[in-house]
């Protein structure tokens, strides 16, 4: 039986093509894990070494616990989210740059499932950099990594990491060199990350500079993460998870446009 061209044949979700998608995702950066995840846990260690050396002396307390407690966790979430970026502003650039985009466009995949499938590989990638760092500080002398609610340390983590995730689908979308995307690495992704919050409590600053960080959106990540291990927070949880999951709806929301609409993508 003929078929119209252009309509397309399958009914629901391609539960095949997603799976094989998300695998191929998670085996391109898993092949060079000691790039992808094992570094990025030894920079963290350094950055904690290095700071509790510098700024931890003398019982230093933050908002009632230890320094080097209250840094491991906004450290170990800004690892997570980083790297999500790294890996989802990766995937179809490197496919523009090398011609092979269409491997991407081709196969029968709907425009969800190729968004759920690269986001899903960037999420994965930011858990196992997180564990790796966790584990890790576990076995750092003089710093507590228990967690105090579970909840907390899921639901911001995997908010936090969908946030990067879309944000580096749409620079892939939007780039079209790997200039492109270090400029957004270095310009929105690093500032926001280094000043929301995790070397320092914003109930420390100025008015006004705590205005300007209750708008950083890495900001409620960082805290909402952060209250999961000890159990305090300098935001409103409620508040910052409900914001967190409507960014990312509407991130999402533009994603799906913008492939939908081959913005950048087709020729």
């Amino acid at each position: 039986m003929r078929h119209e061209p252009g309509v397309p044949q399958l009914k629901g979700v391609n539960w095949g093509g997603l799976k094989t998608l998300y695998i191929k995702e998670v085996r391109r950066f898993f092949k060079v894990q000691m790039q992808t995840v094992w570094a990025p846990a030894i920079t963290t260690l350094l950055y904690l070494a290095i700071f509790t050396i510098a700024l931890g002396r003398g019982g230093r307390t933050v908002m009632g616990v230890p320094f080097a407690n209250f840094l491991a966790p906004g450290l170990i979430v800004m690892a997570m989210i980083q790297n999500a970026f790294a890996n989802s502003s990766f995937s179809l650039l490197v496919g523009k740059i090398q011609g092979n985009i269409v491997d991407y466009l081709m196969p029968p995949l709907s425009t969800g499932e190729l968004i759920a499938g690269l986001v899903g590989a960037s999420v994965t990638r930011a858990v196992l950099v997180g564990c790796a760092v966790w584990l890790a500080m576990l076995l750092w002398p003089g710093v507590s990594v228990s967690v105090h609610n579970p909840a907390l340390v899921i639901w911001f983590g995997l908010m936090g990491s969908l946030l990067l995730a879309f944000l580096g689908l749409l620079t892939s979308i939007w780039a079209e060199k790997f200039d492109h995307a270090a400029a957004v690495t270095n310009f929105v992704v690093t500032p926001l990350s280094l000043l929301s919050g995790t070397f320092y409590s914003v109930h420390q600053l100025a008015p006004k500079f705590q205005a300007v960080s209750h708008a950083n959106p890495f900001f409620y990540v960082i805290s909402g993460f952060r209250a999961g291990f000890l159990g305090v927070s300098d935001s409103p949880l409620m508040v910052g998870g409900i914001a967190l999951l409507a960014v990312n709806v509407a991130l999402w929301a533009l994603c799906y446009a913008l492939l939908k609409s081959g913005w950048k993508i087709k020729n």
